[in-house]
């Protein structure tokens, strides 16, 4: 494929819409106080096959992202198309997690709540405590073993393999990746994980007994939560008017 193929490819209205999408989860995570300087990555795979994806750019604050800045990429890291460069790490744990763990929306963050849980020994969200937590019951991955900065395919793939199929993954020490099939729903886990961390730490900061419910009903509230994703939608278009 040329690269005036792809060129033409990534103005497409099916690819102009997914880069407007991947701007506005950006510039939203911003918003929500997700994001740690020009760290951390989104991406979306394009919908054709391809293994190609959209990914942000290095070196921009997640606030200013723009459709515009968006880049495409080739699953071995080459910039097929967009102004700006990636950023390697980027590439090493994304690429490897579409192409192992076949998820086409791939968020990684370290935002606070969330990747503080990394550091404790449970090393990851409990997912029978809040109403918010249980909707990632049966979600959750843990990686517990951290190994430095993903800068080759080793450490990526391995990231990958350790999510064992699951669409929430907690990175010891390190922060956290959430997938989605798209990124209405994939950014709408993404906050509300925050949200699930943040009452957690906040119960325990109390020093007082944490009160879990049964796991059955944990699951329970989870195949509700997950059955009913209109919610996730109308969330990611009021961010859109609004961010």
């Amino acid at each position: 494929m040329t690269a005036n193929r792809h060129a033409l490819d990534f103005d497409t209205p099916t690819v102009a819409a997914l880069r407007a999408d991947l701007a506005l989860a950006l510039r939203a995570a911003a918003h929500h106080g997700l994001a740690e300087g020009v760290c951390n990555h989104f991406s979306v795979e394009l919908p054709d096959g391809s293994g190609r994806f959209l990914l942000n750019p290095r070196g921009l604050l997640w606030a200013e992202v723009q459709a515009g800045d968006v880049v495409l990429v080739d699953a071995a890291g080459n910039v097929l198309a967009g102004r700006h460069p990636v950023e390697p790490t980027a590439m090493f744990i994304h690429a490897a997690i579409h192409r192992i763990a076949r998820q086409p929306c791939v968020l990684h963050t370290h935002m606070p709540h969330a990747t503080a849980l990394t550091l404790i020994s449970d090393r990851a969200l409990d997912p029978t405590l809040s109403q918010t937590a249980m909707r990632f019951h049966g979600r959750i991955a843990i990686d517990r073993h951290y190994n430095g900065l993903a800068l080759d395919d080793a450490e990526g793939e391995r990231i990958a393999t350790a999510m064992q199929g699951a669409d929430i993954a907690f990175l010891a020490n390190h922060g956290v990746v959430v997938c989605g099939p798209q990124l209405a729903h994939a950014y709408d886990d993404l906050y509300y994980l925050e949200r699930a961390c943040q009452a957690q730490w906040l119960a325990m900061a109390t020093g007082r007994p944490l009160a879990p419910v049964d796991g059955a009903l944990a699951a329970h509230v989870a195949r509700q939560i997950q059955g009913e994703r209109l919610q996730s939608e109308l969330f990611f278009e009021a961010l859109r008017r609004t961010v």
